[in-house]
């Protein structure tokens, strides 16, 4: 397509390279920056139904298997292919400029990326990101989401001495790490899911542009689709579904440990360890995080239990909801499939926009192709034919438009 392709290496050593391409018509023309990740998490090869491979695409009813289909292959590639189609019609010329960032290591969190953008913030530049990756909100609804929420991630750990002990001697004598953290667990989340460390909230609640933007937005996986259930009563009281994934922080337990699981022994554990992370908005500041939880575990009467390997593993963004970059792709999208267009303040998950945002400068705009039912990072993992064409189509007509005038002022 007449691009300009170059293979980086990463910044940093061990971690997968980068690819940037660009293809510039006129410097004056409004420029875009195209993202995609190539790299995957693992096939889990013996998970998937029979008849079905990670490494194979297979095509079955109105979906398309195969790992990386919906994160994040299938998605660049439908914006590649709109752009191609669109590139013929107009003989060659597009009537505006497009760089391409193709990244192999946003499946570790992106590492790399950062340094990457410092060392080539010209090769970058651009006046908005236009990228997909990630869920709609529901399989038909068109969406565009404007950042993403972070995530910190740290381990509680409890060690209470070097080697287990009898259960039948000191069962009822001694401290049981695995209790004593349960109990450090609940000072952390309600029976219901509402967090207790309310440092870690948006001091002011959701904010007003926010909720705005959700108003009347859906949340859904699609029918039969869901393994996990939607619970009204679990999590923030008084928010919708919508502002409790896209609008507030939400605290999980990844992963418990005490004992042998596997192998099981007449002995009261001699230690207990659960990996947690907040997920959390660009409302919140995530450098107080580890702090917050100190003072308030303290403060509950469990200084014992010990906080380590806290950090952000990928940073919150956001581009306004109203921003005009926004308005005028929802405008394009909404022309061009003669549908309405959700838009959302940020991702349910994490992707590198703090690079965009804060690093580059960048407006964004997300156009997920996905839903929230396609089992990426599982087996099964699938891309749904329906919004799949729908998302190419939306690009085609964005590609179109982009190059028609219009676009908002740098």
């Amino acid at each position: 397509m007449g691009f300009a392709v170059t293979i980086h290496p990463n910044p940093l050593e061990g971690f997968g390279p980068i690819m940037t391409a660009a293809r510039i018509e006129d410097p004056a023309l409004p420029t875009v920056l195209l993202y995609g990740h190539g790299d995957t998490v693992r096939g889990l090869d013996d998970q998937w139904r029979p008849g079905l491979l990670p490494w194979t695409v297979t095509e079955e009813g109105d979906r398309w298997y195969g790992r990386g289909t919906a994160d994040n292959k299938g998605q660049h590639a439908i914006n590649l292919a709109a752009l191609e189609a669109v590139l013929a019609e107009r003989g060659g010329k597009l009537g505006f400029n497009v760089k391409l960032l193709l990244e192999m290591a946003e499946e570790r969190g992106s590492r790399g990326l950062q340094e990457f953008a410092d060392l080539h913030k010209e090769t970058l530049a651009a006046d908005v990101l236009i990228a997909s990756d990630g869920p709609r909100v529901e399989p038909g609804l068109p969406t565009i989401a404007t950042g993403n929420r972070g995530i910190f991630q740290f381990d509680l750990v409890l060690k209470l001495r070097e080697g287990g002990v009898h259960s039948g001697h000191w069962g009822g004598l001694t401290t049981d790490p695995a209790i004593r953290l349960t109990h450090g667990l609940s000072a952390i989340m309600d029976p219901r899911g509402r967090i207790l460390v309310r440092d870690w909230l948006p001091r002011n609640g959701v904010p007003a542009e926010v909720r705005a933007a959700l108003a009347g937005c859906p949340v859904g996986a699609g029918e039969g689709e869901a393994s996990a259930t939607i619970d009204a009563d679990w999590g923030e009281p008084g928010l919708t579904p919508a502002e409790k994934i896209y609008g507030w922080n939400g605290f999980i337990v990844l992963a418990m440990i005490s004992g042998q699981p596997e192998n099981p022994m007449n002995a009261v554990a001699p230690s207990a360890r659960a990996t947690c992370h907040i997920r959390y908005t660009a409302d919140t500041d995530p450098l107080t995080f580890e702090a917050s939880l100190r003072k308030h575990l303290d403060e509950q009467g469990f200084a014992d239990i010990a906080i380590e390997n806290a950090g952000v593993r990928m940073a919150a963004a956001r581009t306004a909801p109203n921003h005009p970059w926004v308005l005028w792709a929802q405008d394009s999208m909404q022309r061009t499939l003669d549908a309405r267009v959700q838009v959302i303040p940020n991702s349910s998950g994490g992707l590198p926009g703090d690079v965009f945002a804060d690093q580059l400068g960048l407006p964004m705009v997300w156009v997920p192709h996905s839903y929230n039912g396609c089992k990426q990072h599982g087996p099964d993992e699938h891309l749904l034919m329906g919004p799949a064409r729908q998302g190419m189509l939306a690009f085609a007509g964005l590609w179109w438009d982009l190059g028609e005038g219009g676009t908002p002022k740098r």
